[in-house]
């Protein structure tokens, strides 16, 4: 039987490349707009533990130090192209310390 490739996927924090599955998903959802197209709500960028979420998404490790690492360089503010405030990298270090 044929061997399945295995998605690898690079880490925003430490830059290395692993397995899909040993990453947790960091996803921005889509903008909402009204029928003019302006933008009545931005999408909010948050952790996706269980990789469902519609959106744009970036991959961290499963450690604190990789999501600080992202946090300093600005790294996820690039791969989403807009600015994240303190606040959301707050929750998702606290949710990234539950989930360990």
């Amino acid at each position: 039987m044929k061997q399945r490739k295995t998605p690898m996927r690079k880490c925003t924090g430490c830059g290395e490349m692993k397995p899909k599955f040993e990453l947790v998903r960091v996803v921005k959802a889509p903008d909402v707009t009204d029928e003019n197209g302006e933008v009545i709500k931005k999408g909010e960028v948050s952790l996706d533990l269980t990789s469902k979420k519609s959106g744009r998404g970036a991959y961290i490790c499963h450690s604190l130090e990789c999501l600080q690492a992202a946090r300093k360089a600005r790294r996820l503010e690039r791969a989403f192209s807009c600015m994240i405030p303190a606040e959301v990298y707050d929750a998702m270090e606290k949710e990234l310390s539950q989930d360990e």
